[in-house]
């Protein structure tokens, strides 16, 4: 570890804000530059590599951009700020952990986590809930009652007092979170649409969701000693003393119309009313509620509310799933130690740029400036490349369509497998393995092989087969469902109707429930198992999950796929499904083929592993067993770079000196340290070597378990004897 910090550097192949920098923009022009300089890599690594997900969202700040369509009435969403509208007529959404989206996403995957449930017996209905204008309206209720109890504190104190004005801060914090929303219409719909139902189902049923009319009364006894309700007439209610909450809530909604009026662009007096009636209420019964304009206003709200959040998740929906990815990578690494932490650089650019003819030594050269030194801090071994596209099975043409179908041009376009051939093709020549996954949809989860088999993986990736880079290509699959496709449904609310009695009703009628559809919600399998790999290559991680293990190496040699390795070191996603049928597992086994995930029954320790667990760590390329392991790969990229920085680049006397019987030489350090979970050699693992000076090549035989990998690298000869 004192040569090699980190062995789990990982480059993410993907765009997240075009608005931002990407690699391409900052290596720039390399015609006749071999490497880059130290300040160029600096800056690189400030604009573009992220130590942890919160790191990520400050540096890339993934937003969806919008802007209002007078012509079509409509909320237009797009990924890239769009050219030709006026800047203050676009409007940024930032997606950040504040998203009630995305909040909702994080929480249902931590609950579905500690749950330990599987999709078919989970609740989706109970999180996806979190989206509704009814749990919206929660969280401002929560601001609100936060207000009033910092507000309360406040006004007792004298002015000057420091404990005051340390409120007055955290008033302002209050504040500024409620006002986020005064100039954007649709962030206040769910505020509207709470607020007409409040005040037309005063007296709303639960059961029924039927209002009566009210009129607000006091309890009396007549004359006969009757109990009677009585209405108090608007002059009694005035007359009635005003209690210390009241006048509170008084000052407050002066000061949120002051507020108001201060930050909003375009103020209007029914938006003003609505965000004092929302944040600082005051008990006022208004008996000129025009209640058919009210119902009429409620249900556009709801309708235009669902078209717009409906058209919102189908635009934000990919960016999210790269989020969602990001936090998976990073959450892999389960320690709080601070040791070799897995660290993202993110490209911020599609691969296809990357391979253009124009861009490739760009990214060659970068690479080689990184990946070809002996210095090893900046170095990359892994990457990953998601959302490979996969050929969907041909329909049926049909004359005509007689019931609606589903929309097979809803999947956005991924990426190629000439754009994947492309990259392996850089990664082979800088020792950088690739974990890549198709498309994360229905069609590619672990129902999906379940019930199907693995076959067309096989057949998508047999191009990959016997090419030099075979090895450094690594399929990962089944991707993970978030939200499954057929339980993606989130009941928005109910219309409003006036019932037969004249009085305020939510519609009981089945096309009255305005739902909006999400369409499934995935996680591509390239970033957990780059994740997972990235993680135990530290240590630290591994110590805590097993008791031999030395911080003299990182977890190169480390197989996963050995003993209760896997069972040890779960993913942080809970199981989706009872498991593979064991027609499917002897297929897997037969093949040994990609980096599998399982979600199969298992215990340890008397324990029920309730997390998704890894079944094969394998590569594209094939061995007289099947595929082979993606951790010789690894051991012998970094015996390569050990053996490069102590030789100082192969030079052949210190090479012999490298593998000599010297208890201090290199090799005998491996030798004797194989009792452990990471040693670089473990038992059965031996490594030799073969100096051939009439090519000047050093032929290096790594053995792991008896099986040989042969590596080959140039030498330097030595100017003296070599005895």
């Amino acid at each position: 570890m004192e040569i090699i910090r980190q062995t789990n550097r990982t480059v993410l192949l993907e765009e997240v804000n075009p608005e931002k920098l990407d690699l391409i923009t900052l290596i720039g022009n390399v015609k006749g530059v071999e490497s880059l300089d130290d300040e160029k890599i600096k800056e690189i690594n400030e604009h573009l590599l992220v130590r942890d997900f919160q790191d990520f969202l400050d540096k890339f700040t993934p937003t969806i951009y919008s802007y209002y369509n007078a012509a079509s009435q409509r909320i237009i969403y797009t990924l890239e700020r769009p050219e030709g509208v006026p800047e203050n007529n676009v409007s940024e959404i930032r997606l950040d952990q504040n998203n009630d989206f995305l909040k909702m996403l994080f929480t249902l995957i931590d609950t579905k986590k500690n749950q330990g449930r599987r999709n078919v017996d989970f609740k989706f209905e109970n999180v996806l809930d979190m989206i509704s204008p009814k749990k919206v309206m929660e969280d401002i209720k929560q601001v609100r009652k936060e207000i009033n109890y910092l507000y309360e504190k406040y006004e007792k104190l004298e002015e000057e007092d420091p404990k005051k004005l340390k409120l007055g801060d955290k008033l302002n914090v209050k504040f500024e979170e409620a006002s986020r929303n005064y100039n954007n219409v649709l962030g206040m719909l769910p505020l509207a649409i709470e607020d007409v139902k409040t005040r037309l189902l005063l007296g709303e049923s639960q059961d029924e969701a039927e209002a009566e009319e009210v009129q607000i009364g006091m309890l009396t006894m007549g004359d006969e000693g009757e109990l009677k309700i009585v209405e108090i007439s608007k002059e009694e209610q005035e007359a009635l003393p005003v209690s210390v909450d009241e006048e509170r809530s008084a000052a407050l909604v002066e000061i949120f119309e002051e507020d108001y009026e201060a930050i909003t662009e375009n103020p209007t007096p029914y938006v003003k009313d609505l965000v004092t009636r929302t944040f600082a209420p005051i008990a006022v019964t208004d008996s000129n509620v025009d209640v058919e304009r009210e119902i009429a206003n409620y249900n556009n709200y709801l309708e235009f509310y669902k078209q717009s959040k409906d058209n919102f998740v189908q635009t934000a929906k990919p960016l999210i799933e790269k989020i969602l990815g990001v936090k998976m990578f990073f959450d892999q690494y389960q320690t709080d130690d601070n040791g070799m932490r897995p660290t993202l650089l993110v490209t911020n650019c599609k691969v296809d740029m990357m391979v253009k003819t124009n861009n490739k030594p760009r990214i060659d050269t970068y690479l080689n400036t990184v990946n070809g030194k002996n210095s090893f801090e900046n170095t990359i071994w892994f990457g990953i490349f998601p959302a490979v596209e996969m050929d969907s099975v041909d329909r049926i043409e049909t004359r005509r369509e007689r019931f609606k179908g589903t929309d097979k041009d809803d999947m956005p376009p991924g990426n190629t497998l000439e754009s994947l051939t492309a990259i392996l093709d850089l990664a082979m020549k800088y020792k950088i393995q690739i974990f890549f996954n198709f498309q994360a949809n229905e069609a590619t989860t672990f129902n999906d092989i379940a019930t199907k088999g693995m076959d067309k993986y096989l057949n998508k990736t047999e191009v990959l087969l016997r090419q030099n880079y075979s090895e450094f290509a690594i399929p990962c699959l089944p991707n993970f469902s978030v939200i499954p496709e057929d339980k993606s449904g989130v009941i928005l609310d109910k219309k409003m109707v006036k019932s037969k009695d004249g009085g305020v009703a939510l519609s009981q009628q089945r096309e009255d429930i305005l739902k909006l559809w999400l369409k499934g919600v995935y996680i591509d399998a390239s970033y957990v198992a780059a994740g997972t790999v990235a993680a135990y290559q530290c240590p630290d991680y591994l110590d805590k999950n097993f008791k031999n293990v030395t911080n003299m190496f990182p977890g190169v040699r480390f197989d996963i796929e050995s003993g209760d390795n896997a069972l040890k070191i779960p993913t942080t996603l809970a199981k989706e499904i009872t498991g593979f049928t064991n027609k499917i597992k002897n297929t897997i086994n037969k093949n040994n083929f990609g980096f599998v995930f399982s979600s199969e029954n298992a215990q340890m320790n008397g324990m029920t592993i309730n997390r998704i667990t890894v079944y094969k760590a394998r590569s594209m390329a094939i061995t007289e067993d099947g595929f082979d392991s993606i951790y010789k790969t690894l051991v012998s990229t970094y015996i390569e770079r050990i053996l490069r920085f102590q030789t100082s680049d192969f030079k052949q006397d210190k090479i012999i000196r490298f593998f000599s019987n010297n208890p201090n030489s290199q090799k005998s350090i491996w030798i004797n340290n194989k009792g452990f979970v990471n040693s670089v050699l473990q038992t059965g693992d031996d490594i030799s070597y073969e100096i051939d000076l009439d090519n000047n090549v050093c032929h290096l035989n790594i053995v792991f378990n008896g099986n040989i990998k042969n590596l080959e690298v140039n030498i330097t000869k030595s100017t003296t004897a070599v005895g």
